[in-house]
Formats: C-alpha cells, structure tokens, sequence
C-alpha cells in the first residue's frame, strides 16, 4: 500500500506561517495529482488545495490567497505553504494521490 509522509506542522501565532512537506517514496511521483486535506476536530475531513502532474493547482475558498501549493517532482515531495495563518486553520493535514492509504498527517495548531 502506498502511503505518503506528511510533515512540517507545529504551533504558530495567528497571522503567522508554516510549511508542510509531502514526501513519496515512489519512482513515478510525478505522473499524480496531489492533495491536501485537513480535519478539525469534530469536523469532516475537507479538501485544502490540490496540483496535478501539470502544475495545475486549485484550492479551498477558505485558503485562496493565503495558501500555496507547489511540487517538486526531483524530490518527490509537495509542499503547502500556508501564510496569514487563523485560529479555524487548526486541523490535521493530510495529503493524498489517488490509489494511495492515508498517513498519520501532520499537526498545525494556530492560536489566538
């Protein structure tokens, strides 16, 4: 089963920032479109932003401006960048390609 390795979160202020990594271990990373999720506690698990092979990226309304998604196919790793962070981004991020099991994620607590 494949599954990728979240990492990069942690706590920060409101208004600040933080990175997460998606690592892969797998030969042909690039050929997949890539998302992140993220759960709140007591909340569904929602879709945060996603990239496809071609570097198309989309993303959640609630993150638009504030967030970025990139790929780095040489180190088969996608990153979210997320800035102007907010309390209501507390959650743990996940990220997923199609066909893969879901990983542990990684923590981003934000406070107020």
């Amino acid at each position: 089963q494949v599954q990728l390795v979240e990492s990069g979160g942690g706590l920060v202020q409101a208004g600040g920032s933080l990175r997460l990594s998606c690592a892969s271990s797998e030969t042909f990373f690039s050929i997949y479109d890539i998302t992140w999720y993220r759960q709140a506690p007591g909340k569904q698990r929602e879709m945060v932003a996603d990239i496809t092979r071609d570097y198309k990226t989309n993303y959640a309304d609630s993150v638009k401006g504030r967030f970025t998604i990139s790929r780095d196919n040489a180190k088969k790793r996608v990153y979210l960048q997320m800035n102007s962070l907010k309390p209501e981004d507390t959650a743990v991020y996940f990220c997923l390609r199609p066909g893969a099991v879901w990983g542990q994620g990684t923590q981003v607590t934000v406070s107020s």
